[in-house]
C-alpha cells in the first residue's frame, strides 16, 4: 500500500502467454465441459477480439486435462448453477487463472456449433432444477477443427485505431470448420471478409524483438511462392538469414512507400505489428490503408503463423462445404 486509503495493485505481465477459454455447465454436483478453446492471438488482446480454435492445437493432452480439472474444481467450489466461463493463460508450462465468470459467455454459441452440445438449453434446464446426470449429455472430443474469427467494424469507422489491445473492438463473430486447422482458419478469415491470398506480394514489418519469431513464417511464405517486401530493418534481418526480401520505404521516408503499394494494389497481404510510439503513426496509416483498400492484414505474430498455415493448407485444396450434422456425427 502506498497509503491506507490508496492501495496499489502490481501484477506481473505474462509475455507470449497462450490464452485459453473454457465454457462449462455446473449443477452444484458435477460439471459438463463444453470445450477448451485456445486463443490464436497472445494473451493481452481482449478475448472478444481474439480468434480461437477448438480443440486446442499446441497444448498437450495432460495440459488440457489439467485445465478441465481446474474448471471442475472452481465451478464446484463457487457452487455455480448454470453456465460458467473461465479464462486461463499458459506460460512456460504453468497454467494461470485469469478470471472466472459465472454466466453465459459470448463463446457459448461457438462451442455449441462446434461440438453439437446445446449448452444454453442444458444450462437453462440445470437452472430450473435438473441434474446433469438426468439430462444424459456427455463431453465431446471432436474430430474436426473449428475456428472462431471476429468481425471488426474498422471499415465503417474511419477514425478508429485498428490496433488490437485490452479494449474490445469487434462487433460480431464467424466460424470456420474443417478437418484441418489451416483450412478451418482460411474459411473463418474468408467469412470475416479478410480472405487470405494464395499468391502475390506480402509486406512484413515487425519490431526488432519479433524478428526471430517472424523469420520461419517469412521463410514459409517465400517457399510458398510469395514475393516478400519490408522496411530496411526487416530486410537486413531477413537477408542475413537467407530469406530474399525487397526494400520498401517507411511512410515518413517519402514516396514510393508501403502506402503507395497498398493504394496501387501492389501488395496482397500486410503483416505489421505495432511498435513503439514513433512507429505507431506509421502503423496506424498503414492499417487504415489496408482497411480502406480491402487488403488482408495481420497484426500479431500468432496471427501471421496461423495465416501462413492456412495459405499452405489451401495451396492445393479447394474449400469444401459439409452440413454441421456430418461434423457432429463423425
Amino acid at each position: 500500500r502506498v497509503s491506507n486509503t490508496h492501495p496499489v495493485l502490481i501484477d506481473r505481465y505474462l509475455d507470449n502467454a497462450t490464452e485459453l477459454d473454457v465454457d462449462a455447465v455446473c449443477d452444484g454436483e458435477s460439471v459438463l465441459i463444453g470445450g477448451v478453446m485456445e486463443h490464436i492471438e497472445e494473451a493481452g488482446v481482449h478475448s472478444g477480439d481474439s480468434a480461437c480454435v477448438l480443440p486446442t492445437q499446441t497444448l498437450t493432452p495432460e495440459q488440457v486435462e489439467q485445465v478441465k480439472e481446474y474448471t471442475r474444481k472452481i465451478a464446484l467450489s463457487l457452487n455455480v448453477i448454470g453456465l460458467i466461463n473461465i479464462q486461463y493463460a499458459l506460460h512456460d508450462g504453468t497454467i494461470y487463472v485469469l478470471e472466472a465468470n459465472p454466466r453465459a459467455s459470448r463463446t457459448v454459441p461457438f462451442v455449441s456449433k462446434a461440438t453439437g452440445l446445446p449448452l444454453a438449453k442444458i444450462a437453462a434446464k440445470v437452472m430450473l432444477g435438473k441434474k446433469l446426470s438426468e439430462l444424459g449429455y456427455q463431453e465431446k472430443e471432436i474430430k474436426h477443427v473449428a475456428v472462431k474469427e471476429v468481425l471488426l467494424p474498422f471499415s465503417k469507422l474511419p477514425g478508429v485505431d485498428p490496433i488490437l489491445g485490452p479494449e474490445m473492438k469487434s462487433t460480431g463473430e464467424v466460424i470456420g470448420i474443417d478437418y484441418d486447422f489451416g483450412r478451418a482458419f482460411y474459411k473463418a478469415s474468408q467469412a470475416a471478409d479478410n480472405t487470405l491470398p494464395l499468391a502475390g506480394n506480402v509486406f512484413i514489418s515487425v519490431t526488432d524483438s519479433q524478428k526471430p519469431e517472424i523469420l520461419p513464417i517469412a521463410k514459409k511464405l517465400h517457399e510458398l511462392g510469395f514475393t516478400l517486401y519490408g522496411t530496411v530493418g526487416t530486410v537486413r534481418y531477413m537477408e542475413s538469414h537467407g530469406v530474399p526480401m525487397s526494400l520498401v520505404r517507411k511512410v515518413q521516408e517519402g514516396s514510393p512507400n508501403i502506402i503507395d503499394m497498398i493504394r496501387g494494389a501492389d501488395v496482397d497481404l500486410v503483416i505489421n505489428t505495432p511498435g513503439d510510439k514513433n512507429a505507431r503513426q506509421d502503423h496506424f496509416q498503414m492499417m487504415r490503408a489496408t482497411i480502406d483498400y480491402s487488403i488482408p492484414y495481420v497484426t500479431t505474430i500468432f496471427g501471421a503463423e496461423a495465416a501462413a498455415l492456412a495459405i499452405e493448407s489451401m495451396k492445393n485444396n479447394e474449400i469444401t462445404i459439409e452440413p454441421l450434422s456430418h461434423y457432429h456425427s463423425a
